[in-house]
């Protein structure tokens, strides 16, 4: 599975205030493994920057001035993020300033989630952790992921560390099928046909308990019946 850990920066926080994307972040990941290729790219988003977004991700309108602006860049952007599964924290906050973009590029084709299937790691984390906070920090801290150089946000330096959360909120399914594998062998892996011992196989021994091991067992269960007033499932049986 080829998937793409997404995020961007903008210039403020409402798209439908005319804000825009000023810089976008991805990382790959195939087979749930970090492959070392990324696509990272500023954006001259051809309006100021809030300063609020400013004192958050620290770029600035000086730095962004000789950026290529979005039409520019779009076609390896999507060229990069074709045939994968994007996962995205807080998915309808970068998808809908992505739209957005696209859509002053080709007019109003097709935005990213007819592009790509999206995973939102919000949802998937407030649906893990309710009534938790679950801000990319606070999952950090959670799952024990290195996050000392999040000193201000960049899209790729989140995209990079929500890979490594991301793997370590899936990846418990995952570890548990790859060491029944190899602890199974072949005959264990997962879809493989059960292996069905002989109709013909000798019959186990049946061991009975010895003297001692039964006096055991009674006092055990005298010791329940004088905590419970008597109520002893196994001597009631």
């Amino acid at each position: 599975m080829r998937q793409v850990v997404l995020d961007t920066e903008t210039t403020g926080l409402e798209v439908s205030q005319g804000h825009r994307v000023i810089e976008i972040g991805c990382v790959e990941v195939l087979n749930r493994r970090l492959t070392g290729r990324h696509f990272h790219q500023y954006v001259n988003p051809e309006r100021e920057v809030d300063p609020g977004a400013i004192e958050v991700h620290g770029i600035t309108n000086e730095f962004l001035a000789d950026k290529p602006v979005f039409s520019r860049v779009a076609e390896a952007f999507l060229a990069f993020i074709e045939g994968a599964e994007l996962v995205i924290h807080n998915a309808p906050f970068d998808v809908g300033f992505l739209d957005s973009e696209l859509r002053r590029v080709d007019g109003g084709e097709a935005g990213l989630a007819a592009r790509c299937r999206i995973v939102d790691t919000l949802l998937m984390a407030r649906d893990r952790h309710p009534g938790q906070r679950n801000n990319l920090d606070s999952l950090c801290q959670r799952y024990d992921v290195d996050n000392a150089s999040r000193e201000l946000h960049g899209a790729l330096l989140d995209a990079e560390i929500l890979a490594d959360v991301y793997l370590a909120m899936t990846g418990g399914q995952t570890t548990f099928e790859l060491e029944a594998s190899s602890r199974g062998g072949e005959g264990q892996r997962s879809g493989a046909e059960p292996r069905r011992l002989p109709a013909d196989r000798p019959r186990l021994p049946v061991i009975g308990p010895s003297a001692a091991e039964l006096a055991a067992h009674e006092a055990t269960l005298d010791v329940i019946a004088h905590a419970s007033g008597g109520q002893v499932a196994w001597r009631r049986a």
